[in-house]
């Protein structure tokens, strides 16, 4: 049985419909200050004068937060409430992209991460308020498909954001590589500085766009989740159906689906602009590749709203969206040439349903402290964004860019795994 969570003023119709619109727009946000990563790597190796694997410390600086900050989240939804954490999210957002500036002025690459990283601390703040939020807000079997249309937002966002980011920064990246190679040191210098002072704008915006809807929230007029009465009842019979023992196994498992979700995700989305380069596609082409991964996720994305639970259940989704990223990485590494590069952009359609099913499976039952900490150690998962790029850089290293994503498989089979062994527990304990 699935916990009833109350709202504080129940929604219907419009009202409803306006809570997870707004909902969505937060997706949007830390989608678009997400997905810029996927620019930020080719271009901070070309500013900063980086090795590939430095590289890959953009999406380290981003994803380690969570590990850090989850936890601490936790405590600070506690205290505050979901909203005004919402609020506390956002401004720390807005300080990690305001520290671009002097990264920028400098060309100080470890201040670059440490943007990011406070970015990502932000951004993990809000998503431990909204993803149980929103998988909470309505019919438990319809959680993935609520999600599917956030993770819509967050993946269109996603495209535009390689795109904007990369017509600013990347200007003109066809001759760039050449001109910088045929500068004298001195006139090198002044050119990457000018190159690197090209993000304080688009950094500055952000800034303010994140202040003023952390101001504003408060108009939305969004409820805060309290628990129903029989919550706490609820909790203890899922206790006793685990034959007493803690919730610590179950957590850890959704922990590590969420860490190879992500690792795949990112791998996807955040490599494919190197691995263009590798194959020798031109910079002005491979510097918004990302957006090509995201825009088959979004429509992975955009199928889930239409047909969960309609015509396939989450869970269905989630096995054979596993089978079909195992499918993908195969023919992505096996696939000689320019080709493989596609099979990489359509790994994001096989990851849309991965996210989005991991929650409903990961906190059903769970309302309360349980929800808060179930929540925190889930994004905490989050970790693998920051852990599987790096050792896929290595792989990389020691054989070539395109075996590196055998990496890949041990992760979309462990979801395999995840998803029977919980899906099995729920049959038993329904």
């Amino acid at each position: 049985m699935e916990a009833t969570v109350n709202i504080a003023k129940p929604a219907t119709g419009g009202t409803y419909i306006k809570q997870v619109m707004t909902i969505g727009f937060f997706f949007f946000i830390f989608g678009f200050v997400t997905w810029v990563n996927g620019t930020l790597i080719p271009y901070l190796r070309i500013a900063c004068e980086l090795e590939e694997w430095q590289a890959y410390l953009v999406t380290f600086a981003f994803y380690i937060s969570y590990t850090f900050m989850a936890l601490p989240s936790s405590k600070i939804l506690q205290a505050t409430g979901i909203i005004k954490g919402m609020q506390v999210g956002l401004l720390i957002m807005a300080a990690g992209c305001l520290l671009f500036v002097p990264a920028a002025m400098m060309r100080y690459y470890p201040l670059f991460l440490l943007g990011l990283f406070v970015v990502g601390a932000g951004t993990t703040l809000l998503q431990t308020a909204v993803n149980p939020y929103i998988t909470k807000l309505g019919d438990p079997a319809r959680a993935a498909q609520r999600i599917s249309i956030m993770g819509i937002c967050n993946k269109f966002a996603g495209i535009l954001a390689p795109m904007i980011l990369g017509a600013i920064i990347l200007k003109n990246s066809d001759g760039l590589l050449a001109e910088l190679e045929s500068l004298a040191p001195a006139a090198k210098t002044m050119r990457l500085d000018e190159l690197a002072q090209d993000v304080i704008m688009p950094y500055i915006v952000l800034t303010i766009v994140l202040c003023v809807i952390a101001f504003g929230i408060k108009y939305a007029h969004l409820p805060e989740i309290a628990p129903s009465e029989d919550d706490l009842a609820i909790n203890q019979q899922e206790e006793l159906a685990n034959g007493g023992k803690s919730y610590n196994g179950i957590f850890m498992l959704g922990f590590t689906a969420i860490f190879v979700t992500v690792g795949v995700e990112v791998i996807a989305g955040d490599t494919i602009s190197n691995y263009g380069i590798y194959h020798g596609v031109r910079l002005d082409v491979a510097k918004s590749l990302t957006s090509y991964t995201l825009a088959s996720m979004l429509t992975g994305y955009v199928l889930g709203a239409l047909f969960i639970p309609r015509l396939i259940s989450q869970e269905k989704a989630f096995l054979y969206s596993s089978l079909l990223g195992v499918l993908l990485t195969l023919l992505a590494v096996f696939v000689p040439g320019q080709a493989s590069i596609a099979f990489i952009a359509l790994l994001g359609f096989a990851n849309a349903m991965l996210w989005p099913a991991i929650w409903p499976l990961a906190l059903r039952g769970l309302s309360g402290a349980l929800l808060n900490r179930g929540s925190a150690i889930l994004i905490m998962g989050i970790a693998g964004g920051a852990i599987l790029p790096l050792v896929y850089s290595w792989l990389s290293h020691i054989s070539n860019n395109q075996l590196a994503y055998l990496l890949l498989i041990p992760c979309y089979l462990f979801n395999v795994y995840y998803q029977i062994s919980r899906t099995k527990k729920q049959v038993y304990h329904a």
